[in-house]
């Protein structure tokens, strides 16, 4: 059922990209060109999204228990670290010079554009490199502490 459930999430998700004009790159290269043509569009896209989101996460938090997972997963570190914020300075560059991040990217595979393919086959390639690196962190941090992996808690 979880496959189910991600597969309609997803398709809401690119249906909310395609009908916003956010698959488009133009229209968020005209966002981040705010002494330019400055295109406002992607605020309200954002405004929308914050708002369908708070609701969701306020009636996720009231109910007892997720209707398909075992229980819920919130994240439970707070800290501002350097791999957040080098995560998030590529992201922005990355962004800030294509146009798009990973779900338009995503969503626009269909075009088949080979530019826009070499885009994703480097973010695929990117996230391969990251979760190769996080392995051997873990492996080397669970050497390190003997063995002992903490579980991930309900928060």
């Amino acid at each position: 059922m979880n496959i189910v459930a991600s597969l309609v999430c997803g398709l809401i998700f690119g249906a909310g990209l395609v009908i916003s004009g956010m698959t488009q790159p133009a229209k968020v290269l005209g966002f981040l060109d705010i002494f330019g043509r400055w295109d406002p569009t992607l605020a309200f896209v954002i405004a929308g999204a914050i708002a369908v989101s708070a609701a969701g996460f306020a009636l996720a938090r009231r109910a007892g228990a997720p209707v398909f997972a075992a229980r819920h997963l919130w994240p439970t570190r707070k800290d501002i670290d350097r791999p957040l914020v080098a995560g998030a300075l590529l992201f922005g560059v990355g962004w800030g010079l294509v146009g798009l991040c990973p779900g338009p990217a995503v969503v626009n595979i269909a075009t088949l554009s080979p530019r826009l393919l070499l885009f994703v086959l480097a973010m695929i390639a990117g996230m391969a490199l990251q979760g190769w690196r996080q392995s051997r962190a873990d492996t080397t941090a669970s050497r390190a502490d003997g063995g002992i992996t903490l579980a991930p808690t309900d928060g």
